[in-house]
């Protein structure tokens, strides 16, 4: 079987899940590689995409313990036809709970087989220089193994002629999948002070939430709180406000300073 492509199929708002992805393909060493990215706000309306041969990386972050929605809407615009397929998630070093059990069985749903999985770690999104939460990861010790996982996936794969040659990855997690706790339908907020209206929260932002006039107005009621139009706005004039938001943060810094690191399953 044809395993020398690579086709990464991710939702990454702040380009962490991306990461460890083209990690993973470096190691790997695949004579092509091809992205499938679901981030932007279009995603959901695009033509479906068919994948019929190669390998499939399959990548989500974690919210509070569960797939984005968003993550589950649009793979819905990806069909497997019974591609082979890592899956990976990627959370702020917590825990991923039921995500990653989520994602492979919505691998299946889509057509894959998963045969090999992963849990990495990202930055948080509610992470800041007051209170960091994962800072600065995926570090380069993380990507050097993502790069050792790329490669022992080549080795597991090299002789594979078809998916059913490898029994579906067992993975961590418990289904029904975990209820996460409900949150207040609140969004980052902008320093209009601070402010220089360049527009680059509303160029990254996955659902379009933001826009741009005299003033920087965000819809809260479809703000993912991903945080990507506060770690990318070059002034710093985004900020999360919100007092119980600012509350979790506080128990996760707090609570989720040990350095946690990467689980793979193959």
């Amino acid at each position: 079987m044809n395993t020398g492509s690579l086709r990464l199929i991710y939702f990454s708002p702040t380009n962490t899940t991306k990461k460890i992805l083209e990690g993973i393909a470096q190691g790997f060493k695949a004579a092509t590689v091809n992205h499938v990215d679901l981030t932007p706000p279009d995603a959901p309306e695009r033509e479906i995409v068919e994948v019929y041969n190669g390998l499939a990386v399959i990548g989500s972050p974690v919210y509070i313990g569960r797939l984005p929605d968003d993550t589950i809407l649009r793979l819905q615009r990806v069909k497997g036809n019974g591609t082979p397929a890592v899956i990976v998630v990627l959370y702020g070093n917590r825990e991923y709970d039921d995500a990653m059990l989520e994602l492979r069985d919505l691998a299946v749903k889509a057509g894959f087989r998963p045969v090999a999985a992963g849990a990495f770690i990202g930055e948080h999104s509610l992470s800041t220089s007051a209170m960091p939460i994962a800072a600065g990861r995926p570090d380069e010790e993380d990507l050097k193994k993502a790069r050792e996982f790329g490669k022992m996936i080549r080795e597991k794969t090299k002789d594979m002629r078809t998916p059913d040659d490898m029994p579906l990855i067992e993975v961590p997690g418990s289904f029904p999948y975990r209820e996460p706790p409900s949150m207040p339908k609140v969004s980052p907020v902008t320093q209009e002070t601070v402010c220089i209206k360049c527009g680059k929260c509303a160029s990254v932002c996955p659902t379009a939430a933001i826009t741009i006039g005299e003033t920087v107005a965000t819809d809260q009621s479809i703000c993912i709180r991903c945080c990507a139009c506060v770690k990318n706005c070059p002034t710093g004039a985004r900020k999360m406000e919100d007092p119980l938001i600012l509350q979790k943060a506080e128990q996760l810094f707090t609570n989720c300073r040990k350095r946690k690191e990467p689980e793979t399953y193959l």
